[in-house]
């Protein structure tokens, strides 16, 4: 993790961030597709951790661009949220089980 530096720290920069529980930061395209929407608001790439996470910054002063935004320049989720993950896996392992249990059920009367 590359460390934050004194004169980024003291230089009035903002840092965020931005999460994708589907590891949508695996394609280049879907990354340079977040890289450029977020460049609307001023931030840049600072580094990519993994296939889920990345790192971005900007002046604290592109704040003031904030409401001509067609987004939420503050987001840190892109993607189908880590809530609605856990809920749709969840609800494919009990339909599978379900639907296991019919097939026993059919196949036993």
């Amino acid at each position: 993790m590359t460390p934050y530096s004194e004169a980024e720290l003291a230089g009035g920069w903002e840092f965020k961030i931005v999460r994708s529980s589907t590891a949508r930061f695996r394609k280049p395209e879907e990354l340079e597709r977040l890289l450029a929407e977020e460049a609307h608001a001023g931030w840049t790439l600072v580094e990519k951790f993994d296939d889920h996470r990345v790192r971005l910054k900007r002046a604290a002063g592109a704040r003031e661009r904030d409401s001509t935004l067609s987004f939420d320049p503050y987001r840190t989720v892109v993607g189908m949220s880590e809530g609605k993950m856990t809920a749709l896996i969840v609800s494919l392992v009990l339909g599978a089980v379900l639907l296991l249990l019919l097939l026993i059920w059919a196949l036993k009367g």
